[in-house]
């Protein structure tokens, strides 16, 4: 099977690697300071293509395809996080709208989602009491002639106020479980879409994240996205491509702290000697190379299988919770190679030990995965 190495998948990680290093990272820092959502990055995104690398080019995309777009995530997270997980919903959301969305819904929204033109997409999944089980979906669509109102609230909306367009599920049959949610396409602006606080996150910090209220909010009956009763197929088709793309964040995560790690090793003198000619710093080293390549693998694997159009759910699955959980790891121990400079913001490990930690938890949690993957070891 072959992970990379064709000259669009070289041409579109060079050029996120170049944005990466060139306008992510220097900005990087203060964004994390200041919290402020970086607009004329986003826009300079959808520029170069990696708002849409995995929609069709007519529509707008960038057609490069799914190992690509993991690249792509992997070189921006190496550079900031928060950035990274904007390009990454807003990928996701695009590429959703392109699998299931009518010919009017794409020709709408995908040219504005690629070109930055709207600034992100959202993904209206999670609610205040209900995020890996979406049995617990509680906001409601109540059709009226060739409409529908939706009444409810969802939590934890990444770009949820900067979105152009947010997919929202809702219970349209409230009799037929999981077969009466459907997924709605709800545009910005919509009158009855009301947009909460900010949350003041742990890390991520110039990605916004805000809770949304739908109070009467009316769509009309093209809003739907997929079928009516489908949404829970949208939504689970859409997870298991977001998998891939939090795996990617996670394994760029643990490339910046390797390298942040690295570069103090070498320079960092103890006892006469840079602090990387000590064996415990050099196995700690090795072990984070070690699980950075077995990530990055692991995410290549399931990004190449979606590629060739072959089932990926438990290969997504499996890179998410690797590479999440190995990134934890990873980042805790440049924190310790820094010693107290890495407890403190004059190093950027601080940062990376923060944007990590989310990483096992949204986009279903260590342990979804863990029955995801049980699910298809048992088969299930």
């Amino acid at each position: 099977m072959r992970f990379e190495g064709t000259e669009i998948q070289e041409a579109v990680a060079a050029t996120a690697r170049k944005f990466a290093k060139e306008r992510a990272e220097p900005a990087a820092a203060e964004a994390d300071r200041t919290g402020r959502f970086p607009e004329e990055l986003i826009r300079e995104l959808g520029a170069l293509g990696l708002l849409a690398v995995n929609v069709p080019a007519a529509h707008g995309g960038s057609e490069a395809g799914a190992i690509a777009y993991a690249r792509s995530v992997m070189e921006l997270a190496r550079a900031d996080c928060s950035l990274a997980v904007t390009m990454a919903v807003t990928n996701m959301v695009g590429e959703t709208i392109a699998r299931f969305g009518t010919e009017a819904q794409k020709s709408r929204c995908l040219p504005l989602l690629a070109s930055g033109e709207w600034l992100a997409g959202s993904f209206g999944l999670s609610e205040p009491q209900a995020g890996s089980d979406p049995n617990s979906m509680a906001t409601r669509a109540e059709r009226r002639g060739d409409r529908y109102i939706l009444n409810g609230s969802k939590q934890w909306i990444t770009s949820g106020d900067r979105a152009g367009v947010i997919i929202v599920w809702a219970r349209t049959d409230v009799s037929a479980g999981n077969k009466g949610i459907t997924a709605f396409l709800v545009e910005g602006g919509t009158p009855g879409l009301v947009v909460g606080k900010h949350e003041e996150k742990m890390g991520l910090r110039s990605s916004s994240t805000v809770g949304l209220t739908f109070e009467d909010c009316e769509v009309p009956e093209s809003a739907i996205l997929g079928q009516l009763g489908h949404g829970l197929r949208v939504a689970l088709a859409a997870l298991d491509g977001g998998r891939i793309g939090i795996a990617s964040q996670a394994t760029g995560t643990i490339r910046a702290a390797l390298d942040a790690s690295v570069r103090y090793a070498q320079e960092r003198q103890a006892f006469g000697q840079p602090i990387a000619g000590f064996q415990a710093v050099s196995f700690a080293l090795a072990d984070m190379q070690t699980s950075h390549d077995a990530a990055r693998l692991l995410t290549l694997r399931a990004a190449a299988l979606k590629e060739a159009g072959r089932p990926f759910g438990r290969e997504a699955a499996m890179a998410k919770l690797f590479a999440s959980e190995a990134a934890q790891v990873a980042v805790s121990k440049a924190v310790q190679i820094h010693g107290g400079y890495g407890y403190v913001n004059s190093f950027p490990v601080e940062r990376y030990f923060r944007d990590a930690r989310v990483q096992t938890i949204y986009e279903g949690t260590s342990e979804i995965q863990r029955l995801v993957i049980a699910r298809h070891v048992l088969g299930g």
